[in-house]
């Protein structure tokens, strides 16, 4: 049985989970099939671990906020002619505790045992606090 591995990567260029959920529908961020993909110069040498049910975990202004499934890696040839990986995603953006993470380029691994938990899905009718407060409370080890 393959390990699972999970991905982690700056979300740049959104503040928040609703610029992600707004950038993914739109056409520019999904593939022929309609999955939203993220396209990386870099193939991840874990791919094995990372689709044996791994997420790609979104960091937005310093804390992990959201996750996606990973389904597949596909190949994919740019307008330059330079083969990349295409990040295939499941559409379901799952929002996690906020965990504080400090900057770094491209994405890294990330250990299951050191991802940050779901939250519960929100009923009807529920607030949620501001990603900014969230954070705090995080850091301070209260959420």
């Amino acid at each position: 049985m393959t390990a699972k591995v999970h991905l982690i990567k700056l979300c740049v260029g959104a503040e928040t989970v609703e610029d992600l959920v707004q950038w993914q529908a739109s056409a520019r961020a999904k593939g022929a099939d309609g999955l939203p993909r993220h396209v990386t110069r870099m193939w991840p040498k874990r791919g094995d671990e990372l689709l044996a049910g791994g997420s790609l975990y979104w960091v937005f202004k310093g804390s992990v906020l959201a996750r996606q499934r990973v389904l597949r890696l596909d190949e994919v040839t740019g307008g330059d002619g330079i083969i990349r990986c295409a990040i295939v995603l499941d559409p379901e953006i799952i929002r996690t505790a906020a965990a504080p993470k400090r900057p770094f380029q491209g994405w890294r691994y990330l250990k299951p045992q050191d991802a940050p938990p779901d939250l519960p899905k929100a009923r009807k009718g529920d607030d949620s606090l501001p990603p900014e407060l969230d954070a705090a409370l995080a850091e301070l080890g209260l959420r």
